[in-house]
């Protein structure tokens, strides 16, 4: 693959935590390309690393050695300022606690980034009024985030996500506290944006989350072990049917 068609591109990544006796490879010496419009899950059990390589390919976190790419910008070596701009007109974020803040209602959560990249009010306003509209969240746009259920708090914190058109995005355990309603709506949700060509790196435990992807990579200890194309979960969501109570 050429890497002018991957969003996303690491080479020889690490991350270590600690020294010595103590030290810990939460990402030891892993390469990946994720091209456009890819829908990948990351599983593994807990203390893997997926957490670690999110945070990584977003560049929330700088590797201890490697090199890492996204959108052909190399962000390993990029200054705090130029990564953050980076991050906020490149990356979504999508968490499995939300991280909405509780002072602001729906809409304004979905406003913030863009002011932040700056965006007029009015056109912020306009684009978290589409994208609440596209989350099926319109009628609780004035809500505070305690107003909301656990479900509807994710659709707001991915309508957010989205509010910059980002190039990726990044979904850490988005389904870890939901119910299965709630997650049968948020994977509608992933559906829909990969049928719109959306890049979508989703760390996941759920096998059913998983297998609504176009490859799976499974990690053990900060590596990878498989590296699996899911042809068959062409559209995704395949077997919804198996969701039911």
């Amino acid at each position: 693959m050429s890497e002018f068609n991957a969003v996303l591109r690491v080479r020889g990544l690490s991350k270590e935590h600690g020294s010595g006796e103590s030290l810990v490879r939460a990402v030891d010496g892993v390469d990946l390309e994720v091209p456009t419009g890819q829908t990948l899950a990351v599983m593994g059990p807990s203390g893997c690393g997926k957490s670690t390589l999110l945070h990584l390919l977003g560049g929330l976190e700088r590797p201890t050695r490697g090199e890492t790419w996204l959108a052909g910008h190399r962000t390993d070596t990029a200054g705090e300022r130029a990564l953050a701009r980076l991050r906020s007109r490149s990356v979504g974020f999508v968490f499995q606690a939300f991280h909405l803040i509780e002072e602001l209602t729906a809409a304004e959560n979905v406003e913030l980034p863009a002011l932040l990249a700056g965006r007029s009010a009015r056109a912020a306003r306009r684009r978290a009024r589409l994208l609440l509209e596209q989350v099926g969240l319109a009628d609780r746009s004035r809500h505070l985030p305690c107003e909301l259920s656990g479900g509807q708090r994710q659709r707001v914190a991915m309508a957010r996500a989205l509010a910059n058109e980002p190039l990726v995005l990044l979904a850490d355990e988005p389904t870890g506290n939901l119910d299965t309603a709630a997650t049968l709506d948020v994977l509608r949700l992933f559906q829909d944006l990969r049928g719109a060509g959306q890049t979508l790196v989703i760390v996941t435990h759920d096998e059913r989350v998983a297998a609504s992807a176009d490859r799976l990579i499974t990690m053990r200890d900060g590596r990878f072990v498989d590296d699996t194309q899911l042809a068959g979960s062409v559209g995704g969501l395949g077997g919804l049917a198996g969701w039911e109570d």
